[in-house]
């Protein structure tokens, strides 16, 4: 019996590695999606119904952790556990698109029966071994593939334009895998989420880290999204000497250069134009902007900021003039609070205005996207594109407010080629955003509306004679408002 007893422990350790493997594949779901966008070129209308397919994972308090862009704009939801064939319905309970991550709940309490919920690893690190589960395209079972971490550094997140740390693959993600769980010693330490497109690059995947993945569930713990905090300041990178010695930096200083700081930034009243920032939380930046996260590893000094929720705070160091400032700076504002142009928006009505067959927008990358989706900026006009890319707010502008289509009709006649064009002023009132163009128009006196554009372009139309049409082009047009949900309150006339 001697020579057999070493058979037991080999068993034994195989169990139990067979148990751990059925608790990682049980844990992994397809997630089934039926949705309908807003169409922003027509916005007073929705798109026809697609589907697609992603995957998640069961997490602790019955839900499942998976991609926003998965779930986003869905109209119904169905989940199916991995290795059955039932279908279970569920509703998104928290997303943000912003982390690309979002929770999903199922009610029927049948489908959590004899799962295990995986917990959460550690911050990957080069090297690593890990695996992804899901369900790509090419079939319709649980695929799991084998990877290596090769990168750990910042990316920019395709779905909604953030920039966060991502960890890269060599695991093969494809169509599908989306949302599902990247598992590594029995417990997940990323989800899956986009791969490199370029054709020259083969297997070149990534997922949403850990810190991420923790950001954001501490931040719904309180069943409210804030969001993911910024400085909203524009940073200059001071690897020239001459920069450097004109800021007065010694030759140990590091940093970079803020030559901008936004309307509604948090650091209004806390920094300066020209201070170098030296410091965050006593992290030395680097003149190209990078801090080292971990011994060894760098990435963008944001990283700290990002840790953070919203209404904590970092400690900054800034030369200010030559002088050494301490300053203790509030994090109020959350990714994106200060951009020009949006990044694109999901589940969110365009911003429109007609009046006179004439469709006012406040311009968002889903306006461009539809010149082509991905491959919009090889399309799209070139000022709205150099407008979306290099725009930023000021006092004066906060919104860019274009024509963005002319509905033809008598009223309207010689003005249905003028598309794209950037208002300026209405009736003489200058246009900061969308709202002040409605009241423009509504406000106005006089027998005509003059609208211009930023080339001095004009449209002069007959007031009497665009009260009397527009109730007929709505009509015409099967048109049932003539402005989105949020300007409802703005409406003098009801047509």
């Amino acid at each position: 019996m001697a020579r057999f007893a070493w058979i037991f422990p080999v068993l034994f350790l195989i169990c139990t590695c067979s148990t751990l493997f059925a608790e990682e594949k049980d844990t992994v779901v397809k997630i089934y999606v039926v949705y309908s966008e807003h169409n922003y070129h027509e916005p007073w209308q929705m798109k026809g119904i697609s589907s697609r397919h992603g995957s998640g994972v069961i997490i602790h308090g019955n839900r499942i952790l998976t991609n926003a862009h998965v779930v986003c704009d869905n109209t119904f939801l169905q989940v199916r556990k991995s290795g059955q064939a039932k279908r279970y319905t569920a509703i998104v309970d928290m997303i943000d698109h912003k982390s690309d991550l979002a929770l999903l709940k199922v009610n029927d309490p049948d489908f959590f029966k004899g799962i295990v919920p995986i917990g959460f690893g550690h911050f990957s690190r080069i090297k690593d071994e890990v695996y992804a589960y899901g369900f790509p395209e090419g079939g319709d079972k649980l695929s799991i593939t084998k990877g290596v971490v090769s990168r750990v550094e910042h990316k920019k997140y395709k779905h909604a334009g953030s920039y966060l740390i991502a960890c890269q693959l060599d695991a093969s993600l494809n169509h599908g895998n989306s949302g599902g769980p990247i598992f590594k010693d029995g417990k997940i330490v990323g989800i899956a989420f986009q791969n490199h497109a370029e054709p020259q690059a083969e297997n070149i995947g990534y997922m949403i880290p850990i810190p991420v993945i923790r950001h954001f569930l501490k931040d719904i713990a309180d069943n409210h999204l804030d969001g993911i905090p910024e400085f909203g300041i524009s940073m200059q990178k001071l690897e020239n000497q001459d920069m450097r010695a004109f800021y007065q930096m010694t030759d140990i200083q590091t940093g970079v250069l803020i030559n901008a700081i936004y309307p509604d930034s948090p650091a209004i009243g806390y920094l300066e134009v020209n201070d170098v920032l030296l410091k965050i939380n006593d992290l030395n930046i680097e003149n190209d902007g990078t801090i080292e996260f971990r011994k060894g590893e760098r990435t963008y000094l944001g990283f700290i900021i990002q840790q953070k929720q919203i209404n904590e705070s970092v400690t900054l160091t800034v030369l200010r003039k030559g002088n050494l400032v301490s300053v203790e700076l509030p994090l109020t504002k959350a990714l994106h609070c200060c951009r020009l142009v949006s990044y694109r928006q999901y589940e969110t009505e365009p911003e429109f205005y007609i009046i006179g067959g004439l469709v006012f927008e406040a311009l968002a990358m889903n306006y461009l996207y539809e010149y082509g989706g991905s491959d919009f900026s090889l399309n799209a006009p070139t000022e709205l594109l150099n407008l979306f890319y290099n725009g930023f707010p000021s006092k004066d502008q906060k919104d860019i407010v274009m024509l963005a289509q002319v509905l033809p009709d008598d009223v309207n006649i010689g003005y249905h080629e003028f598309i794209n064009g950037i208002i300026s002023k209405v009736n003489g009132k200058t246009i900061v955003a969308l709202e002040d163009l409605i009241t423009a128009f509504e406000n106005g006196e006089g027998d005509y509306h003059i609208i211009e554009d930023i080339r001095g372009f004009k449209i002069v139309l007959n007031r009497d004679a665009v009260e009397k049409s527009n109730k007929r082009i709505l009509a015409k047009y099967k048109i049932s408002s003539d402005r989105s949900l949020k300007f409802k309150s703005l409406n003098k006339k009801h047509y």
